[in-house]
């Protein structure tokens, strides 16, 4: 008995607080050598205050890869745009429509505004990959 208690202290020991994980995320459908690339990690929202964790880069081929380290286990959705003017946003007709390439985890709002279930994943341990593609809902003028 005493061993048994042994093995499950020393299990319990060893598992420890929820470790931070890698997330790669590919975006493809990008425009090449237009503007740059926003990606983010949404929580529980997709609204703008709710997506903080961000990166971009430069639109330098058909698709990106970007990698966040040190994210913590939790439930994420991913915004992602290409900002083809340059003005650090996405671009919208008058109407909320979008006029530049973007594109939620899931594929999550290519039919109508995206919601947040539908976009959202399960990161639960290192080495998660995904794969966001880029469209546009209003063609270029």
């Amino acid at each position: 008995m005493r061993r048994l208690l042994l093995a499950v202290a020393a299990a319990l020991s060893l598992s420890g607080p929820a470790v931070a994980a890698g997330l790669t995320i590919e975006v493809d459908g990008v425009e090449p050598g237009a503007g740059r690339v926003f990606v983010a990690l949404c929580t529980g929202s997709l609204a703008e205050e709710a997506c903080r964790i961000g990166q971009s880069g430069p639109a330098a081929g058909p698709s990106l890869r970007f990698g966040f380290a040190d994210v913590p286990p939790g439930t994420y959705a991913v915004a992602a745009f290409q900002d083809l003017d340059g003005d650090g946003r996405l671009g919208r007709t008058p109407l909320g429509l979008p006029t530049e390439p973007y594109g939620f985890s899931n594929g999550a709002g290519r039919r109508g505004r995206p919601d947040f279930a539908a976009a959202a994943f399960r990161l639960p341990e290192p080495g998660t990959a995904l794969r966001v593609r880029l469209t546009r809902a209003v063609a270029a003028r």
